[in-house]
């Protein structure tokens, strides 16, 4: 049927339904009669996708969160594979969520189902071992890092360099734009706090956040802070987290507008994942804070072969983004960070400069790439 295409998705990852979306619609404008089916969050459900289940019952961060939520994982990803195989689509793609994803692409491939994975697992970084089931279980992994395609193809994988989509979806995003759509006054001094997507991030880096905040008002009381909640789930685990009653006056709480905080920002205190490149991406200085529970922190250093846990560190030719991480994401350390990128001008333009060169290596009209590599694998 012409203009017809069948997409099997998952995407269990806050980041990767925003990912999954933009492809759709860029998929839907070269095959108008595109169908979706599989597991996503709201930004899939607006496309059209009616999801398997809630993605907040597949997002994993730490052994913790292993625990308690596989046994429905592994029910979901045989149902799913099973729908797959009574329905096959023309491709399936895995956005992301590669403990998940992986597996079930290796059966759908072995069904003789195309699959495309789509957002690199850190291979590169820790857990080089994957790259042998990586090898199995997909046709094309699309990567949106360029040092990523090398990696690949030198370890007999077939990948293309897309670009990023945030990158091209931020291009008309600046700083006096973003404080107009907020509000905020062109001389305030602005902190954008983000403690992460993922229930089990927050939970660990919520206090101390709010540790970080009381402290820097404390030294300069007219500072503002925006706080931008990627969902309703994501807010109330926030306050569950810090307490139903705590009172922060100097923050707004915003439902999303993550980037449009970030581009309004002097700094950004945030989880180290893909705010991070999206605060490069924006121009906005950050310091960056990660931690787990000291079993998944010692297993990660077990098998990791980089120092640095943050994106923009590796695309810049110097590392300049301050990480802390465990033990050292203390209130101390966190407001003294933002603190220097406030008031130290050299330092602040330093890493202003590391980040500059960010989007435009990123900026590649990546939606439209995917979606035509996808119709490539799916119709040759």
């Amino acid at each position: 049927m012409e203009g017809a295409f069948r997409l099997g998705v998952v995407a269990a990852e806050t980041s990767g339904d925003k990912l999954g979306s933009g492809v759709v619609r860029a998929l839907r404008s070269r095959y108008p009669k595109l169908t979706i089916r599989g597991i996503g969050g709201p930004e899939l459900a607006s496309e059209g996708l009616e999801s398997l289940c809630d993605i907040h019952d597949l997002s994993v961060m730490g052994l913790e969160d292993i625990v308690r939520k596989l046994p429905r994982a592994l029910l979901l990803r045989r149902r799913l594979f099973q729908d797959f195989l009574k329905d096959p689509p023309d491709v399936f793609l895995g956005i992301d969520s590669p403990d998940f994803n992986l597996t079930l692409e290796s059966w759908l491939r072995a069904a003789g189902i195309p699959v495309a994975h789509l957002v690199s697992p850190t291979v590169w970084a820790w857990r080089g071992y994957r790259v042998r089931k990586i090898r199995r279980a997909v046709d094309h992994m699309l990567v949106l890092f360029p040092f990523e395609e090398a990696f690949y193809r030198e370890r007999g994988v077939p990948a293309t360099f897309v670009g990023h989509p945030a990158a091209d979806e931020v291009a008309d995003l600046n700083r006096a734009n973003a404080r107009r759509c907020l509000a905020v006054p062109s001389g305030k001094r602005v902190v954008s706090i983000l403690p992460g997507s993922r229930v089990s991030e927050i939970k660990h880096l919520a206090p101390v956040f709010t540790q970080t905040i009381n402290k820097l008002v404390l030294t300069d009381p007219d500072l503002e802070f925006l706080l931008p909640f990627a969902s309703a789930k994501v807010r109330e685990t926030f306050f569950e987290a810090v307490g139903e009653n705590t009172s922060l006056p100097q923050v707004r709480f915003l439902d999303g507008q993550a980037r449009t905080a970030l581009a309004a920002s002097d700094a950004a205190l945030l989880a180290s994942g893909t705010a991070a490149l999206e605060a490069a991406l924006v121009g906005c200085p950050m310091v960056v804070a990660y931690r787990v529970s000291a079993v998944s922190f010692w297993l990660a250093r077990m098998l990791a072969t980089t120092r640095y846990v943050s994106m923009p560190n590796h695309l810049m030719p110097t590392p300049l983004v301050p990480e802390f991480l465990q033990d050292q994401a203390d209130q101390s350390n966190l407001s003294s960070a933002i603190a220097r990128l406030l008031n130290a001008p050299g330092h602040r333009n330093e890493m202003l400069q590391g980040l500059s060169g960010i989007r435009d290596t990123l900026q590649r009209d990546a939606n439209h790439n995917i979606a035509r590599l996808l119709g490539e694998l799916a119709f040759g």
